[in-house]
């Protein structure tokens, strides 16, 4: 479509690659990983979507995107953000309100993607403090039905990841020269 978006992401088990790479590949545009952004010279583009995976209620390295802001003032920006949870949890919505403050919500897109998790390939804290959030959660007198949902499924690796979740991000591209 047009080499004036990027997609700039982060990545820990390869989700939100998978994700970058889709984004990409429908845009017909650049796409990086976020170690190689300082490389980039940022004039040059007119959107910048920036991927990264949820970690404790936030998105990790947002803090990079967020650090920009100020220099990307004159370009359209999104978020997307790729996590463990099915698309339909109520919990998504609330944790997004909190990314950004009300002036950032005005100026970046905010995109949920369902990932999953992949333990082979997660770094050595992030095993450890999901086995402590596991063992908590199981642990927990009176769980709701959810609580018990959410414990077995992210005591193993899975993966729910769909092409189709890129479509919201893709048309919001498609539609920033309109």
């Amino acid at each position: 479509m047009s080499k004036d978006i990027i997609v700039i992401y982060n990545s820990q088990t390869g989700f939100t690659k998978k994700y970058a790479q889709w984004i990409s590949e429908a845009l017909e545009c650049e796409c990086v990983e976020l170690n190689e952004a300082g490389k980039l010279n940022f004039e040059q583009y007119d959107a910048i979507i920036f991927g990264s995976w949820a970690c404790a209620g936030g998105i990790s390295k947002i803090k990079w995107f967020k650090n920009n802001l100020k220099k990307w003032n004159d370009k359209k920006l999104a978020v997307y953000c790729v996590g463990g949870s099915p698309i339909e949890n109520p919990e998504i919505e609330v944790a997004m309100k909190n990314w950004f403050t009300e002036e950032e919500h005005q100026k970046v897109k905010i995109f949920y993607c369902p990932g999953g998790f992949n333990y082979e390939r997660m770094s050595g804290t992030s095993k450890l403090m999901m086995k402590m959030f596991i063992s908590a959660l199981k642990a927990k007198k009176d769980k709701t039905e959810a609580e018990k949902i959410q414990a077995e499924m992210i005591s193993k690796s899975y993966d729910i990841s769909d092409k189709k979740y890129i479509e919201p991000i893709v048309d919001w591209a498609k539609h920033i020269y309109d």
